[in-house]
Formats: C-alpha cells, structure tokens, sequence
C-alpha cells in the first residue's frame, strides 16, 4: 500500500477532521526515577480488565495550526488515514500535540513516517528534537515511543486528581536527534 506524507495545506485541510478511534487499554506504564535515571515496568492487565477508550474530536483550523506549528497528513491517494500535529516551543523541543492513524491503517508502519517527516521539518527548523506526552495507561502508544527511540523525560503524577481519571499520570517522552 502506498501511504504519502504530506503537510497539511488548503487542499488537503480536511485530514484535520480525521476522527478518533478507539485504542486498546491493556495495561499501564509504571514510571520511577532511581539514582537519577527514569526506569519504567510494564503492567498488562488481565483480558477481563481490558478496555477501550477514545479521545474528545478535536475542533483543528488550518490557520490556527499553521500559526503555531504544522501538521503533516499520511494518505492513500486522496484518503487521509493517518495525522500529526505539531506546536512550537520557546526551547529546543518540538512539541508533538497530537498523533493518531485510522485502525484499520494501524501497524502499518503510518505513525513512524508521520514521525520521520517531522524530524527533517524540525531539523530545519534547528530544533534539538521532539516531546510529546502520554497517558501512563495508553500503553501501545508508549511502548510505540520507547520503540521509536523516545526516552522517558519526565512525570506528571498530578494532573489527573479532582477529575473522572484521578490515577492516571502523564509521561513525558523525549526524541533526541
């Protein structure tokens, strides 16, 4: 299958209105820092415990995307299966908002091009790397990170108590050119 990478322009802004889809819960990473180095175990959970969650649609303009940063599209011909949004930061990371491929398109090797196409733009743009943030119980999209070559960089234990996901952590994942 033939799968392009682009950047998201005016004829092609639709692609910002790739939906959501739902995305295994299968386990959790649990992240320490030991002598000042982040170490992580894998937890899966049992069949019975598993679910699946979805993400709140996201309202992208192209103007306020392009204000802030870029995003780049995967399709097959016309068809967008795949996107990745992309704001600038005051330091030498870019920050990867938001990254998400149709299931029916997953393990396709989409999100990795979608990855390798913004280290170039963001070379160019004389960043040291890119960061992105993750749910400690969205574990595919993790061990996705860790195997794409992002090291653990932080941890965000707090932002989650008061709401419906009190527990849950936000990790912070690091790509380093």
């Amino acid at each position: 299958m033939d799968i392009k990478i682009e950047p998201i322009v005016d004829n092609n802004r639709s692609a910002l209105k790739l939906k959501n889809e739902p995305f295994q819960i299968i386990g959790d990473l649990n992240v320490v820092k030991l002598s000042n180095k982040w170490c992580y175990n894998i937890n899966f959970y049992a069949a019975s415990q598993s679910t699946s969650q979805i993400f709140p649609q996201e309202n992208y303009q192209l103007s306020e995307i392009n204000a802030t940063g870029f995003a780049l599209g995967a399709f097959t011909q016309t068809q967008p299966v795949g996107l990745a949004v992309f704001r600038k930061q005051p330091f030498k990371y870019l920050y990867l908002d938001d990254l998400k491929v149709n299931v029916a398109y997953r393990h396709q090797a989409i999100a990795q091009k979608l990855l390798l196409q913004a280290c170039q733009l963001a070379k160019k743009a004389k960043y040291a790397g890119i960061f992105t943030v993750c749910q400690n119980n969205n574990l595919n999209a993790c061990l996705f990170y860790l195997s794409f070559g992002f090291r653990i960089g932080g941890l965000n234990t707090k932002v989650y108590d008061h709401t419906s996901q009190s527990g849950k952590a936000d990790i912070y994942f690091y790509y380093d050119f």
